[in-house]
């Protein structure tokens, strides 16, 4: 998924602000996909040079930090979020995740790390599960796809803690049996 498109599809629903997009992305679409602010601001410039959208609005923001810029779509950004529609996705799925990448070498690591990593992943997507649960009412208002992909947001969720909850037993028995070993002096 492109920021383009992503920010395409956003100003669908209604005008935003730089900041309203970037919080959406994350809070909606955390699971699938991460941005950061520069990317953010480098494409929505972009889209008002392409004509896809409209900066329609400056003002103050409440507490001193820069101007808030609204942005809202245009007809020639609605043609090309519906050409983008009708292409097949770029990528097969992808899932990006900075700690199955430092999982993977847990074995060259101290078992009581891995362990405390593994629980602060637990008990963040345990509050991760909690906001998913208590957003599905106002998704399931959005329409059947938006209902859909917060359905598979939650059951990535739930599958990604059962799993963590396997690891963490396992982390514990392996560490159990190597405290049992190092007792009877086995190694």
């Amino acid at each position: 998924m492109s920021i383009k498109h992503a920010v395409l599809g956003l100003l669908h629903y209604k005008d935003m602000h730089g900041y309203q997009i970037k919080d959406h992305i994350e809070k909606n679409f955390g699971y699938m996909w991460t941005i950061n602010y520069g990317q953010i601001y480098t494409s929505l410039k972009a889209l008002v040079d392409e004509g896809c959208i409209n900066l329609t609005d400056v003002v103050p923001s409440d507490n001193g930090a820069p101007h808030k810029k609204l942005y809202s779509l245009t007809a020639r950004g609605r043609e090309e979020f519906r050409s983008w529609l009708k292409n097949s996705p770029e990528k097969q799925m992808l899932l990006r995740d900075p700690f199955l990448m430092r999982f993977i070498f847990f074995g060259f690591g101290d078992k009581e790390d891995a362990l405390d990593l593994v629980e602060e992943q637990i008990r963040l997507y345990e509050k991760q599960l909690f906001r998913r649960e208590a957003k599905m009412p106002k998704w399931k208002k959005q329409g059947m796809y938006v209902r859909l992909t917060a359905e598979l947001g939650l059951s990535f969720n739930e599958m990604f803690l059962q799993w963590l909850y396997k690891v963490r037993d396992e982390i514990r028995e392996s560490t159990s049996q190597d405290m049992k070993m190092a007792s009877a002096g086995l190694f």
